[in-house]
């Protein structure tokens, strides 16, 4: 399993995204490396299909369904809108949803 977390420098909500990963992959005891990709500018931005920051990405495709197919790349804070609101990071829902469809 691919699991990559694409963030820029800087970005507010970046740490509590990767605590949230982290303690996702622990409880539902997925082995598997988190790559950390920062991307440095707006090219970088564009080769890697980057939503925004902090971004989560499960064998390539996104955790948030709303967002899979959008087109609005680059540099830029990313929000999230979950059943509490909206936040500047995926929900663990949305994580362990996109891994529940990954094993699938």
């Amino acid at each position: 399993m691919k699991i990559e977390l694409l963030y820029f420098d800087g970005c507010p909500s970046r740490e509590q995204a990767s605590e949230i990963l982290e303690r996702v992959l622990a409880e539902t005891e997925t082995q598997a490396r988190i790559e950390k990709i920062n991307i440095m500018d707006e090219q970088m931005a564009i080769d890697h299909q980057f939503l925004g920051s902090p971004s989560i990405r499960i064998n390539g495709v996104d955790v948030d369904p709303v967002a899979r197919d959008s087109l609005e790349f680059g540099r830029k804070c990313r929000i999230y809108k979950t059943d509490t609101g909206i936040i500047g990071w995926p929900s663990s829902h949305m994580i362990e949803e996109a891994l529940k469809e990954a094993h699938e």
